[in-house]
């Protein structure tokens, strides 16, 4: 089928698929149900899905076209006690996997001090801690390379606290990191199976933010707050395990710290300029592994029209990155752009990408992605 033809069918598909849900989505994100002064419980729902084309991704080297399920999740957030909350969350994949992706036990105290256990997002970057439903581009950076079970998850311990009502956050944590089974980090066991190795040292995380303006405060941030916010935030974040990479004959340390920067001003009657960009340096000590070995960075940028065009906004959105490794692995940049219709903050939102992708060795790939976001 003609390329044209298809993203045209794709287009009229989604679109239509997006306006029957957004007509029938509650006004409210989620249900909570008061159980009596400290406890309560509350559910909700999130939907990614999108058309896919990709230049020669086809058997016979032609375009390749797809509708996927990118992501499906259900939520569950509670209150047992005034300082004990909770937080268990599934996701549904492309592969029609059902994973654990957040099993929290929080003991909140105050906005100085508080301990969350469990399975949830390590302190990390601005990216990993928006995710995919809170960021401006529809897919996830690719220099973006820090462990995880699955989602940018991993399972551990942190503390954290902010001030000024999250003028200044702070997270520090204890994770698996490159353990055994799912977020094993060693590749020699594909072809060496008895020199697969695991370390048994815990990975080390932690990050640090200041918002110059307006506070973010919360454990989790956001990559654009639809001009609702006037926002200057600048964080760190620093990763370590021994032992990481390597197998059981020859191993050795993971290191990887980045910096991110979030722009982003009001303009106009409810519209926003956002500018954001991230650098990352990831050490394996050259030896094998699952990880990136090398460094990258990313650069974008938004702007949100101000007023409505029917029953939302557009938003033009460009991202450069740029990701040059130091192991076996090509080195790749990548432009994407496109164009969001913003229905409903991350609640529901339309997106049309066009991603080209320049590899040091192959040839470029181009992609173009049509997507429906939904949450309650």
């Amino acid at each position: 089928m003609p390329i044209k033809k298809t993203l045209k069918t794709g287009l009229l598909a989604v679109a239509g698929a997006a306006a029957m849900l957004v007509s029938t989505a509650p006004a409210h994100a989620g249900y909570k149900m008061e159980i009596d002064d400290t406890k309560w419980v509350s559910i909700g729902a999130g939907v990614r899905t999108s058309f896919n084309a990709i230049e020669d991704g086809a058997p016979d080297g032609s375009w390749s076209t797809n509708f996927d399920l990118d992501s499906a999740r259900l939520y569950l957030n509670g209150q047992v006690h005034k300082w004990i909350k909770l937080e268990f969350n599934t996701e549904i994949d492309g592969d029609d996997d059902i994973h654990i992706m957040d099993a929290i036990v929080k003991f909140e105290f105050n906005d100085y001090f508080n301990v969350w256990a469990g399975r949830f997002l390590p302190p990390s970057d601005r990216a990993n801690l928006s995710g995919p439903y809170y960021a401006n581009v529809w897919g996830f950076p690719m220099v973006q390379g820090y462990p995880a079970i699955f989602a940018g998850r991993d399972n551990g311990l942190a503390i954290w606290g902010q001030t000024g009502g999250g003028k200044f956050k702070w997270q520090v944590g204890v994770f698996e990191g490159c353990s055994s089974g799912k977020n094993s980090c060693s590749k020699s066991g594909d072809v060496f199976p008895t020199k697969s190795y695991s370390s048994d040292s815990p990975l080390f995380a932690a990050r640090l933010v200041y918002n110059f303006l307006d506070p973010e405060p919360g454990y989790y941030n956001s990559s654009t707050y639809y001009g609702t916010k006037d926002i200057l935030a600048v964080g760190l974040t620093f990763m370590h395990q021994a032992k990481a990479t390597g197998d059981t004959l020859l191993w050795g340390d993971y290191t990887a710290w980045s910096v991110d920067v979030l722009f982003e001003k009001p303009v106009g009657n409810g519209g926003a300029i956002s500018l954001e960009g991230a650098y990352y340096n990831y050490d394996a000590d050259g030896l094998d592994t699952t990880l990136i070995d090398g460094e990258g960075f990313f650069v974008q940028g938004a702007y949100l029209f101000p007023g409505k065009i029917g029953f939302g906004q557009f938003q033009p959105v460009i991202r450069y990155q740029q990701l040059d490794r130091d192991d076996a692995i090509p080195d790749s940049k990548k432009w994407d752009g496109g164009l969001n219709y913003i229905i409903d903050g991350h609640n529901a939102r339309l997106s049309i990408m066009y991603g080209h992708e320049d590899r040091k060795i192959g040839p470029s790939i181009d992609s173009i992605v049509v997507g429906v976001q939904l949450q309650i």
